[in-house]
C-alpha cells in the first residue's frame, strides 16, 4: 500500500483549560489514504472536531496557540517528502482543505464571495494573475451547479445551502489531495443536506483524492464513506470498512449506535444508549467507556483497551471482542 497522505501515530492533543492540560485527542493512531473516504463518527463532545484540527495541521504557533499536540506525533507526506503537521499551514489548500460547519460564521460578512475566494488562494498560486484566477474560479463555480454571480455577492444574499456550496467550491478549487468536512450539513434542511454530500462526493471522484468527513449521523457514513472510525471519549475505539462495521460492529459502543438506526418498516422502538459520555477534564480509569457499557467487567474498571487489529483491516478497543 502506498504511503499514506497523513499518519498520526499516538497522538495526544488537547487546550491548556486554567492551568490544567485537557486532552480531546488521546492516544489517536489513524492514516488517511489517497482516493478514499473516511468518516470520523461518534457523539457530540467526543474529540471529532478536535481530532479534524489536529489532521488540518490547525495546532501550535501557527493556530494561535489554542489547539496544543502535547505527545505523539502528526505526518504528512507530499510529493514524497514528509512533512510534520505543524507545517502543514504552507500547505494549506492545495495538499489539504477544510469545509467546516456553519458558514455564516466563517465567511466575512462584508466581503463578497469572490473576493473572500481569492483572498484564501495562497500567494505561490496568485503568478497567474487575478483575472485570469477570477475567471476560473467562475468556470469551478458554475461546474458544481452555481451561478457564477453568486462570486458578486455578500454571504447575507445567499441561502445556508448555498454557502455551504460556496465553502465546499473553495475548499476543491486548487483541487487538494485531502478535503476535511467538519459537519458539513449542520442546520440545512434534508434535501439540501442530501444535494452537499452528492457534491462532495462527486468532487472526490472526479479528483480521485481522500475525503473525510464529521458527522455524528451514522446514515451520512453509511451512504458516502469506504471506511470508518467510531470516536468515544477522546480516543478511536473502532476502525474498518464501513459495510462490515454496519454489519457486525466489534465494539459495544458501535453497536450500540448502529443498534439505535431506524429501520424502514420496523415498527419496534429504538432505545437510545444509556447515560453521557464523560468529561474530558476527568475521564474514567479502565476503558472510558466501561460506565455505560451492558458488557463491562472487572477488568474494563481497572484497564484501559488498546485499539488492536482483531480481523483483516478491522481494528477494535475492547477486551472482550
Amino acid at each position: 500500500m502506498a504511503e499514506p497522505l497523513i499518519r498520526l501515530e499516538n497522538a495526544h492533543a488537547g487546550y491548556r483549560i486554567a492551568g490544567r492540560q485537557v486532552e480531546a485527542v488521546h492516544g489517536v493512531s489513524l492514516s488517511i489514504h489517497d482516493n478514499e473516504i473516511l468518516g470520523i463518527a461518534g457523539e457530540s463532545g467526543c474529540g471529532k472536531s478536535t481530532l479534524i484540527k489536529l489532521i488540518y495541521g490547525q495546532y501550535g504557533i501557527h493556530a494561535g496557540g489554542a489547539l496544543q499536540l502535547f505527545s505523539g506525533t502528526v505526518t504528512a507526506t507530499i510529493d514524497g517528502t514528509q512533512i510534520p503537521g505543524d507545517q502543514l499551514h504552507a500547505h494549506w489548500w492545495d495538499f489539504v482543505s477544510y469545509i467546516p460547519q456553519g458558514s455564516m460564521s466563517v465567511l466575512n460578512p462584508v466581503l463578497r464571495i469572490g473576493d473572500q475566494a481569492l483572498d484564501a488562494i495562497p500567494a505561490r498560486h496568485r503568478s497567474r494573475g487575478q483575472a485570469r484566477l477570477r475567471a476560473e474560479l467562475a468556470g469551478f463555480v458554475q461546474q458544481i451547479g452555481l451561478d457564477a454571480d453568486v462570486l458578486r455577492a455578500y454571504p447575507h444574499q445567499l441561502s445556508g445551502g448555498m454557502r455551504q456550496r460556496v465553502l465546499v467550491a473553495m475548499a476543491a478549487f486548487l483541487n487538494p489531495r485531502i478535503m476535511l468536512a467538519d459537519e458539513p450539513t449542520t442546520a440545512l434542511d434534508v434535501i439540501m443536506q442530501k444535494r452537499i454530500l452528492l457534491l462532495v462526493r462527486e468532487l472526490q471522484r472526479k479528483m480521485r483524492n481522500a475525503l473525510v468527513i464529521v458527522s455524528h449521523d451514522l446514515g451520512v457514513h453509511y451512504q458516502l464513506t469506504h471506511r470508518i472510525a467510531i470516536a468515544y471519549a477522546a480516543e478511536l475505539v473502532e476502525i474498518g470498512p464501513t459495510a462490515e462495521i454496519f454489519a457486525a460492529p466489534l465494539h459495544p459502543y458501535t453497536n450500540a449506535l448502529v443498534q439505535a438506526l431506524p429501520r424502514i418498516g420496523e415498527a419496534t422502538r429504538r432505545e437510545g444508549l444509556e447515560g453521557r459520555p464523560p468529561a474530558l477534564t476527568d475521564p474514567p480509569p479502565g476503558c472510558r467507556f466501561h460506565p455505560r457499557c451492558p458488557e463491562a467487567q472487572a477488568r474494563c474498571r481497572e484497564v484501559a483497551p488498546v485499539l488492536e487489529e482483531k480481523a483483516p483491516g478491522r481494528f477494535a478497543a475492547c477486551h472482550f471482542r
